[in-house]
């Protein structure tokens, strides 16, 4: 269930709520465009800037239009973990076929409180639980150590969004987690080299515009056409970059503003892309097909 390309959902806002018929038309994109499963409420969805009631409402709504044709793995985390808990416990009572939890932020716990938070969560909820290592916004880097132990004491904690961007991180959790414990990639740039590890995929940005390329670079490697996966993923590299030229998830916000998918409006303190770079976005798009 958890594979393939795994969209790290935007959230679409109109005059500053959360737009709801933006987010039913986004999970209808995805169906029709192979993708694996939707990741709603993660840093792409500006998960931070969400109210409670919020956060509720976008993970009910995604799951109420999925409808079971594709699973949806709920963004619940936080650097609170009470707060972790309860949005756990919401994605569990929603039956959602999973969640995806971040390293607490700002508060920089040390290993053992980094345990200790997700045992909390984990011994309240039955729901697949996917933690989320991205030590660039956290503060915190989770080691592996820490991942395996983890993946051992508790069964509903399958697997790990690595955005460290090391592979010699990745490499030593394959080594010593549970040969079922899942390594999916954090970083649209590292999908094919974390596949050659024994990744199982991706919770992409790139699949908010281009759902189906970033589908095939996964099934053409499980199929064993690596040439052909590599080929793509070599082809898709410029795009991928051009995604982080300004701080995710402005760059993909607005090229699905551009075309036409939903407004790219975003809530501070995230701003709108400079005009240099939103020229160079443009450019890209349509170099790729994605815009006239």
């Amino acid at each position: 269930m958890f594979r393939g390309s795994m969209v790290a959902l935007v959230t679409p806002f109109k005059n500053g709520k959360v737009d709801r018929k933006g987010l039913k038309k986004l999970v209808k994109f995805h169906i029709n465009n192979n993708t694996s499963a939707i990741v709603p409420c993660g840093t792409t969805g500006e998960s931070a800037t969400l109210s409670y009631d919020e956060h509720e409402l976008v993970i009910d709504a995604i799951l109420d239009e999925a409808g079971g044709k594709i699973p949806v793995i709920a963004g619940t985390g936080s650097n609170s973990t009470w707060e972790a808990v309860k949005l756990t416990k919401f994605a569990d009572k929603k039956k959602a076929q999973g969640a995806l939890l971040i390293c607490p932020y700002y508060n920089k716990p040390t290993q053992a409180g980094l345990y200790q938070h997700f045992k909390a969560i984990a011994e309240e909820v039955n729901i697949p639980l996917i933690l989320y290592n991205i030590p660039s916004r956290t503060g915190v880097n989770m080691l592996p150590e820490t991942i395996a132990h983890l993946g051992r004491d508790f069964k509903n904690i399958v697997g790990v969004k690595e955005a460290s961007g090391s592979l010699d991180q990745m490499t030593a959790i394959q080594n010593i987690t549970p040969r079922e414990f899942l390594l999916i990639s954090g970083d649209d740039v590292l999908t094919l080299p974390v596949l050659s590890i024994g990744g199982v995929g991706v919770i992409s940005v790139l699949a908010n515009i281009m759902p189906r390329e970033t589908e095939d670079v996964v099934r053409k490697f499980e199929e064993g056409n690596i040439a052909e996966a590599r080929k793509l993923h070599l082809k898709l590299y410029p795009l991928i970059k051009t995604m982080f030229i300004e701080t995710n998830p402005g760059p993909v916000k607005t090229a699905l503003g551009l075309m036409g998918m939903i407004s790219p409006e975003m809530r501070l303190p995230m701003f709108k892309m400079s005009k240099a770079n939103e020229s160079i976005l443009k450019k890209n798009l349509k170099k790729y097909g994605l815009l006239k």
